[in-house]
């Protein structure tokens, strides 16, 4: 017991300590800014990977304790990447989808992470922009999903749509968020993506 209890407080100084330059982009591959808990306006808010506070919502993690040994900012600059971590690291999700994990590590890793972080910015203002307009208090997760697994094309297309039929023709119901969300459930289901989070 008081050799767990040690282990424990180690792993939690180490976590405490963790700070990333980039902590909406996680050193696993996680894309923290499109992720609900980071988009909370709750106590629960998380500040991404190696954000300020972050050992508050994660007080252990396995993966930056490997990290350290092998002296990365990031699971696609070590030598040993993809490792067998990787092999399930999309097999279910948890507040936010890890089905693209692998392919956006090999992405940053070939693109540079500036030109990575780049586009994921601009994904993140579309998913601000998204929430601050068309989330009617239950679509969260589903347009973080969105934004993280559709196509650039699809993202576009979802754009002008809300351009085009949604901020110019407004209708006197109302009920623009819901024909926002059908808008990407089709979107979605056209180019065979499913949004919904794996549990």
């Amino acid at each position: 017991m008081r050799g767990g209890r040690r282990r424990i407080k180690r792993g939690g100084a180490r976590v405490k300590d963790y700070r990333r330059q980039y902590p909406l982009f996680s050193l696993c591959g996680l894309n923290c800014g499109l992720c609900p808990r980071h988009h909370a306006n709750s106590p629960s808010k998380c500040p991404g990977c190696g954000g300020e506070d972050f050992y508050r919502k994660h007080p252990s993690c396995a993966v930056i304790s490997c990290a350290k040994k092998h002296d990365v900012a990031f699971c696609f600059e070590c030598g040993d990447f993809p490792c067998p971590r990787y092999a399930a690291a999309s097999e279910k999700d948890s507040f936010i989808t890890y089905r693209s994990v692998l392919e956006d590590m090999k992405r940053a890793g070939e693109t540079g992470i500036e030109a990575y972080m780049g586009a994921l910015g601009e994904k993140i203002v579309f998913l601000e922009y998204l929430l601050a307009h068309y989330d009617d208090g239950r679509r969260k997760s589903f347009y973080c999903a969105a934004v993280a697994l559709l196509p650039p094309d699809a993202l576009e297309k979802t754009r002008a749509y809300i351009t085009d039929e949604i901020e110019s023709k407004p209708l006197s119901t109302g009920g623009e968020a819901a024909r926002v969300a059908d808008f990407i459930a089709r979107t979605a289901a056209e180019a065979g993506i499913d949004l919904r989070l794996r549990k």
